[in-house]
Formats: structure tokens, sequence, C-alpha cells
């Protein structure tokens, strides 16, 4: 076992315990505080403030809504998405907007605002991820980015997917511009988080550098770790031989206190 892990507090998120609403149109459930679901002991983690999983009926979606001072981004799990927004001025319905599937990630820097729609325009439900992080600074501008993460590359081991900025909290309007990300291939952000997705295979040990040398390393780091709902109940895995650390479909688990240099 890790020294990290051996040393780390474990705080499991159950799939039961999460905030769940059915509006016929749209399941989702909720990791954190969100809408009218409510609990205080969720309210974010770090910088991560939502993580919804969400499945939306065809030909349904999210109608256009504003989002401020928030990075936002959805990570396609099945089926279709169509992005709308201010930025790209594909704002209203019935307008051509950005389709993503399997694989996608469509990210958005709210700043001082935007105007954005999610909609499934396909003939199948969709089923996506939709995280929420508190950005370093209010106020920044609003930005917008998608970029395509293989497969294949996930399958062989946790695949980097966002990173901070480069330039950080100080960056100047020409680093905004640039959006040069710390990991290379990566979506930048405005906040001190990495997210990597994998695909972990029947027996299969993926390893995670806590901070993936993104960030820096004498700083404690805190991890989160979630398990989507994708094989109808099935799907299990177990974080370095930890019995308390075995996640189910739609669970998660919160890791308090990592040192990077420890893993």
């Amino acid at each position: 076992m890790s020294k990290a892990l051996a040393h780390a507090k474990i705080v499991p998120r159950r799939s039961g315990d999460r905030g769940h609403a059915d509006h016929g149109w749209l399941n989702t459930y909720h990791t954190f505080s969100f809408a009218n679901y409510y609990d205080p002991k969720f309210q974010n983690f770090g910088s991560l403030r939502v993580l919804n999983e969400d499945r939306v009926d065809a030909h349904n979606g999210f109608p256009t809504h504003p989002h401020r001072d928030a990075e936002i981004f959805s990570y396609i799990l099945n089926g279709e998405l169509t992005h709308r927004d201010s930025m790209i001025k594909k704002g209203l319905e019935g307008q051509q907007g950005d389709d993503f599937f399997p694989g996608d990630v469509q990210f958005t820097t709210g700043g001082t605002g935007i105007a954005h729609s999610e909609q499934n325009e396909a003939d199948k439900e969709v089923h996506f991820l939709q995280i929420w992080a508190l950005p370093w600074s209010r106020g920044l501008t609003p930005r917008y980015h998608t970029r395509t993460f293989p497969e294949d590359a996930k399958r062989s081991g946790f695949l980097p997917i966002l990173s901070p900025l480069k330039a950080g909290p100080g960056a100047s309007a020409a680093d905004e511009k640039a959006a040069e990300a710390t990991l290379a291939d990566t979506i930048p952000i405005h906040a001190d988080m990495v997210m990597a997705a994998g695909i972990i295979g029947v027996d299969k040990r993926f390893k995670w550098i806590v901070g993936a040398d993104a960030v820096r390393k004498t700083q404690n780091r805190n991890v989160y770790v979630h398990l989507p709902m994708t094989k109808n109940g099935s799907s299990k895995i177990r974080l370095d031989g930890r019995e308390d650390a075995v996640l189910s479909e739609g669970d998660g688990l919160l890791f308090r206190v990592l040192m990077q240099e420890m893993c």
C-alpha cells in the first residue's frame, strides 16, 4: 500500500446517498448540494462544487440559462449532446450547435457571464457528467474549449483531461488568450485542479500520481474518485487493495490530505 493512501482520510459517498431527482425527461444524481437538494456535509470538495450524473431523454434538454463565476464542463459517457452558447453565437434553440459524443469534453469559463443550453437532439438517451469547479478568481473573461479524448488512451491508464492554466491566477490577457494548460493536451481550467479519466478492464490496475505533476508538490491534496453508472450495476473497483475503498457504480470516494511526494 502506498504511504499516501495508508495515511489518507477516506470518506465514502455512496450512490444511494446522493441527491436524486427524476423529472421525467431528466434523471439526475447530485454528489454535492444542488438545486433543491441540500446536504451540509457535501457542499463541495476543494474546488469541486458540482458533480451531477445526468440522463436526458431523446429530444429534451436544458434550455438556455445563465452562468457566471464557475468553470463548467460536460463529459459525455453515452449518447449525443448538443451545446449552444452566447460566446459561439449559437445560444438560441433551433440554431446550429456543437454536437458532442462519448469521449468529448465541452468546457466553459462562466466568468463575467454567459448563457448556454445543453440539448439531446438525438433519438436515444444521453448519459453524461456535469461538473462545476470554483475558479481561483471572479470576473474572468468567458472562454470556451472543446476536446476529444480517445477511448483507447483511457484503456491503458488514467488520461489527464483538465489541468490548471499554466500562467496561474495572475495570468495576463495574452496568457488567457493563449490558453496553455499546465499539462500538454489538456483543457486549461482556472482552478487548482486536475481531472483524469480511465476505462479500467477486468483485473487491470491503473496508477495515478496525486496532482499529476501539475501542482505545487509541497501542498496537501484532496482526491475525488467517481465510478459512473455505465454497466447496469455490475462494475466495481478497489483502490490500493483497501476494503474500505471499494466503489460500486455511482459511488465516490473522497481522499483528504494526500501528499504528492508520498505516492
